[in-house]
């Protein structure tokens, strides 16, 4: 967005100084021109001066001529016997206009200075000539000097050079100007952006910054608001659901008391059977209420130390009933987006499947690989397989309510992931993590 600004405010800049450059441009050239035509018309009516003094011979006039080479232009003059002297332009030089009547008729006050008249301009060749009459005592004579285009417009590169540098000038402070008015709109943007991210990775600490302009801090109140009223929404659920819970606890205890006392064992196991059924899922429904991700904050676990760890945790059962629990393990850790707990509880679900649905001596096997951002946990064994659809909640063809596939499944997509089926392994798929565990 910065950049867009930037961009944005530079290109409108650089319209500016475009319309105010062109002009410009435009007119330096034409008060150059100006200021050219003037000095040529000054220096063509000096010369008629000299030309017009009745002591100056020929030879004198075209010594005077000769000695005005530092000036631009060529002078030439026409004397009124038809005579040229000096450097003619293209085309010679012609009969002056603008003389007015009793110029040369020999009644010129010779106190006085000679006559001369108006100046006349014409284009020639693609420059400029100015033609100055003045009255002599032989008759009129004009004086001619002749710029060329180059001549014209001697001195407007310099300006125009100026005119650059002040309009780059202007550029550049613009945009040093628009990075510093970029970087006032776009960075609370952007910080705000990256809250509602974190917001949406359910890291409800994450508040947007309330500075800048005002529009911008309003956004960001607001949407600190909103992950405020979130957070206590979430509160109050969680702290529903687990009063709940608990309070469930004391008629499910008398409940099994009750079944306990039954006189029909066979009867009794059964019921007893549902209630641990029911136990289970309330204590699973308790864990899910205060899990990390419920109060607010992204929780992080390496999956390899709490596969570790669990694989301990059922070896000795493995052992008394001869089966084998092979683990294949990476070295370095593997962080996912996922508390211990929970993805402890997971891995329990997994293996207890696997220690009751399968025969005594089954070996097992839990392989933990990571790529691509990807962690996956397999768990296999060599027993029977898996039916159909026993991942499905509450449906099992094995005599189970599959509430631990499910558990498995939860943990598994609230880390981002997800959980596989296949005919012998359960494959659970969670997000990496290069975060620091909390």
């Amino acid at each position: 967005m910065r950049r867009r600004i930037l961009l944005l405010s530079v290109g409108m800049t650089t319209l500016v100084v475009l319309a105010f450059a062109v002009p410009l441009v435009i007119l330096l050239r034409s008060t150059t021109a100006n200021e050219s035509k003037d000095k040529a018309r000054y220096l063509a009516e000096s010369v008629a001066y000299y030309v017009g003094d009745k002591d100056h011979t020929n030879d004198d006039i075209t010594a005077y001529l000769e000695g005005l080479s530092d000036h631009p232009g060529r002078i030439s003059v026409r004397m009124p016997d038809g005579t040229t002297l000096g450097d003619p332009p293209p085309g010679g030089v012609p009969t002056p206009k603008n003389v007015p009547a009793g110029y040369g008729d020999g009644d010129r006050d010779d106190k006085g200075p000679p006559k001369i008249g108006d100046a006349d301009y014409r284009d020639v060749g693609g420059g400029l000539a100015v033609d100055v009459g003045v009255g002599t005592p032989n008759g009129v004579a004009s004086v001619c000097l002749y710029l060329t285009s180059d001549e014209l417009y001697d001195g407007v590169v310099p300006r125009i050079l100026v005119l650059i540098g002040g309009s780059l000038l202007v550029l550049l402070l613009s945009i040093a100007g628009a990075e510093l008015v970029s970087r006032r709109l776009a960075r609370p943007l952007e910080e705000t952006a990256s809250t509602a991210e974190r917001l949406a990775r359910g890291d409800m600490d994450a508040r947007a910054p309330t500075t800048g302009p005002t529009e911008v801090a309003k956004v960001g109140s607001a949407l600190n608001g909103l992950a405020d009223r979130i957070d206590e929404v979430i509160a109050v659920e969680r702290e529903a659901v687990a009063d709940l819970s608990h309070r469930l606890r004391t008629p499910l205890t008398a409940l099994r008391l009750q079944v306990e006392a039954l006189p029909d064992r066979e009867s009794a196991d059964e019921l007893n059977t549902q209630v641990n059924t029911l136990e289970r899922t309330l204590t699973a429904v308790i864990s899910a209420a205060r899990r990390p991700q419920r109060e607010g904050r992204v929780p992080h676990s390496d999956a390899v130390e709490v596969t570790r760890q669990r694989a301990a945790f059922w070896e000795p059962l493995f052992e008394d009933q001869g089966r084998e629990l092979a683990l294949d393990l990476p070295n370095a850790p593997a962080t996912v987006r996922s508390s211990g707990e929970d993805l402890g509880a997971a891995l329990d679900a997994l293996v207890e499947n696997v220690v009751a649905h399968t025969p005594d001596g089954t070996p097992a096997r839990i392989t933990l690989t990571r790529a691509d951002g990807v962690v996956r946990i397999v768990v296999a064994d060599n027993g029977p397989g898996i039916p159909l659809g026993a991942g499905e909640r509450g449906r099992s063809d094995r005599g189970s309510t599959g509430l631990g596939l499910d558990i498995a499944r939860r943990c598994a997509e609230a880390a981002g992931g997800s959980l596989t089926l296949h005919r012998n392994e359960v494959v659970i798929t969670l997000r990496a993590s290069t975060e620091s565990t909390l």
